[in-house]
């Protein structure tokens, strides 16, 4: 193969890239970071859909525009700390399973409450489950384990 023929080894072409990794943690950076990209367009659409409500209730429109914010700045966050957990950091897969553990809390009062989409994030617990059990499996462990010694100056 050419040289001109792979991808950069800087740029986005070593954001996206998951060769050398465990299939483990192949599967866990993209469960999270597409999980990120939906969680990151949702809270920025649903911010703008709720913009109509401003005319009808400006207090609950301004609550509503908030926590669609901060639905899209977790979402981006979880896209950085996917791409960071790829790296081999270890500091960014505690961050993911406590986002993990942050939808299961969510997930609990959503159902206790009986407001929302219940179904809906469950759905996201079991999905983001899944992907820190991946993180968290032995040879995911020992992947983390050998990441001080690779060379990670390609983040």
């Amino acid at each position: 193969m050419s040289n001109s023929s792979r991808l950069p080894q800087n740029g986005l072409g070593a954001l996206f890239s998951v060769a050398g990794r465990p299939t483990e943690i192949k599967v866990s950076f993209w469960i999270w970071f597409i999980g990120g990209i939906l969680a990151l367009m949702g809270g920025l659409l649903g911010m703008l859909a709720s913009l109509v409500l401003f005319a009808a209730a400006p207090a609950a429109a301004a609550a509503v525009v908030a926590l669609m914010l901060l639905a899209a700045a977790v979402g981006a966050a979880q896209m950085v700390f996917a791409v960071k957990m790829k790296a081999g950091r270890k500091w960014a897969r505690v961050a993911l399973t406590v986002l993990a553990g942050i939808t299961l809390v969510l997930a609990g009062v959503n159902t206790s409450s009986g407001m929302g989409q219940s179904a809906g994030n469950w759905t996201a617990f079991l999905v983001s489950l899944a992907a820190t059990v991946l993180m968290w499996l032995p040879n995911a462990q020992a992947w983390f384990a050998a990441a001080p010694a690779r060379n990670t100056s390609a983040e």
